[in-house]
């Protein structure tokens, strides 16, 4: 990882479901300022698991974070509310496109604006959305659930960045759109990092591409950090490209057989 200021630390955290099952095993990972990190793996690695760690979404399905640290930037947060993160520029924009279905875009836009208390920066923050996304502007008097879901996950990434964040926590915003819209989705993910020095975390079953978006990369497997390194040089790896991006013949079998993942161990047993 680039020494830049980082902006979140996650060191060494375990998360337990109704008390008893275990989740996440021993997961750290940093997030510098400015960047864009990708967490990868397949379904039930974690992922997801990781981004309510840190936003603190994880009570509402009776998890917890029983080890380790999370800090933004030097601060712990293990114990605010996510409305307190929100606040301190902490959004997650949740796996699955949720919008209020019965609202139209512009009202779902306009829930995202709750800690904001200027008319005047939730108008510039309005016209700044529906600049990066000129869809939404398009459709913003359409009720959300008569919306394609491209236009859907536009709508959750525009109403998190109503909120006027620093930090966003994307999950899985690939899933169940067409290859076309992905590339869109993360155009403007790239874009709102280059113009409005928005950092991301995002969590992606779509390695390829996230790979060509990110900076930096931490592949998950069963609750553990298997390997990190620079997107770049994962995209090049040669066990990456055989289990997690399609390349090379042969059954697909778990990261941690191969001979290679036993050297890169990074956590203690």
């Amino acid at each position: 990882m680039e020494q830049r200021n980082i902006v979140l630390n996650v060191n060494g955290i375990e998360v337990i479901y109704n008390h008893v099952i275990l989740v996440l095993k021993g997961v750290s990972l940093q997030v510098p300022e400015g960047g864009i990190a990708a967490l990868l793996g397949g379904n039930g690695a974690g992922k997801t698991t990781t981004l309510r760690a840190v936003s603190n979404l994880l009570r509402g399905e009776r998890g917890h974070v029983t080890k380790g640290s999370i800090e933004l930037r030097g601060e712990r947060i293990e114990n605010l509310t996510p409305s307190e993160l929100v606040q301190r520029g902490v959004v997650q924009v949740m796996e699955g496109r949720h919008c209020f279905a019965h609202l139209t875009i512009e009202e779902n836009l306009l829930t995202g604006a709750y800690t904001r208390s200027s008319r005047g920066e939730v108008a510039a923050n309005l016209e700044k959305v529906y600049n990066y996304f000129p869809r939404l502007k398009q459709r913003r008097s359409s009720q959300a659930a008569y919306t394609s879901g491209g236009e859907q996950q536009m709508c959750a990434i525009g109403r998190a960045l109503m909120a006027s964040p620093s930090l966003v926590l994307l999950d899985e915003p690939s899933m169940g759109l067409a290859p076309q819209i992905v590339e869109e989705v993360f155009e403007i993910v790239k874009d709102l990092n280059a113009r409005e020095k928005v950092t991301f975390l995002l969590a992606e079953q779509n390695t390829n591409m996230a790979l060509k978006y990110a900076d930096y990369g931490y592949i998950l497997e069963s609750g553990r950090i298997v390997m990190d390194g620079p997107a770049s040089e994962l995209a090049n790896n040669e066990d990456v490209k055989e289990f997690y991006l399609g390349v090379g013949g042969g059954e697909r079998k778990s990261f941690r057989a191969v001979k290679s993942y036993k050297r890169r161990k990074r956590w203690l047993a």
